[in-house]
């Protein structure tokens, strides 16, 4: 869609698609089903979909509001376009493009009811997994999509890595180096949590820009597990550290998130490559700045 636009506009598409990364990679971490490093982080603490509502969304608003002035300030050159193009764009009708309008439709139902029984997790009690799975079990039993087309559109390259990346950090937790590196942390910090959420936060976003935040996380939420249960006071903000470290500071770079990869493989398919650099000069500068945004979020609603 971007693509298609962007032509109709004769306008490049490049800041466009960077843009779009950075909001996914913002946006997502208001919820535990929007950024992968949070279903792993929830998984490890044991928290619902609401608490991400509640601690990381309000959050993740004031850091959209943000972006969208930055993007004026990053690309505002390049958003002038011809009034005459975009009047034609905008004359497109966008229900052509609706091949299945049943099946919209549906998919819209389920999705839903999938989204009210996340919330409803304290009453229902049933895990995000299973929500999902009970969705997309009713969407092949209700519609004419078949068993093997669904799963031939599973992203089993993506549920591989992750099963494999499970199998090291358990065996490093089994092997003792989890402990070890736990040991090492909770006698770095001293029980200082402002120190150990600040530390917590800054180390995220660099390391995440450094190595995929997926792997990064998943390494680190058993460490920060040991930390939250040897702390006193309100210790989950480490979780939430955490998280806005890692989700935040993917933006940094252009392997520092999945989005960001994706992104760059289809433009570079469609012919409009983006470079490792020309990513990052703008991931760096929103990065940095909604890191440090969240550090005197963190510290008025949990540590002052």
């Amino acid at each position: 869609m971007t693509f298609l636009v962007c032509e109709r506009l004769a306008v490049s598409a490049v800041p466009f698609l960077i843009a779009e990364a950075m909001a996914s990679n913002i946006g997502g971490a208001a919820t535990l089903v929007g950024d992968p490093p949070n279903i792993i982080i929830a998984s490890r603490g044991g928290l619902s979909f609401n608490d991400f509502l509640v601690h990381m969304a309000p959050m993740v608003v004031v850091l959209m509001a943000v972006f969208v002035e930055l993007c004026w300030l990053m690309f505002g050159r390049t958003f002038r376009h011809d009034p005459e193009r975009a009047a034609a764009v905008m004359a497109l009708d966008e229900n052509e493009a609706i091949g299945d309008r049943r099946l919209l439709w549906q998919s819209l139902t389920v999705l839903g009811l999938v989204m009210a029984a996340f919330v409803l997790h304290p009453v229902l009690h049933y895990e995000p997994s299973i929500v999902a799975l009970l969705g997309a079990g009713v969407l092949v039993a209700a519609t004419k999509i078949t068993t093997e087309q669904a799963i031939a559109e599973v992203e089993w390259p993506t549920l591989v890595f992750f099963a494999g990346l499970f199998v090291m950090v358990g065996a490093l937790v089994e092997t003792g180096v989890i402990a070890q590196l736990s040991e090492a942390a909770v006698d770095a910090t001293a029980g200082q949590l402002e120190l150990a959420t600040m530390g917590l936060l800054g180390a995220s976003a660099v390391l995440s820009a450094i190595v995929d935040n997926i792997p990064y996380v998943a390494t680190m939420s058993p460490i920060v597990a040991e930390l939250v249960q040897a702390g006193d006071g309100p210790t989950q903000v480490l979780w939430w550290a955490l998280a806005f470290g890692a989700d935040l500071g993917g933006n940094a770079t252009a392997v520092g998130a999945a989005a960001n990869v994706v992104v760059l493989g289809i433009a570079a398919r469609n012919g409009t490559p983006i470079s490792f650099w020309q990513f990052t000069k703008y991931g760096l500068i929103t990065a940095t700045v909604t890191v440090a945004l969240v550090a005197p979020y963190l510290w008025l609603r949990y540590l002052a």
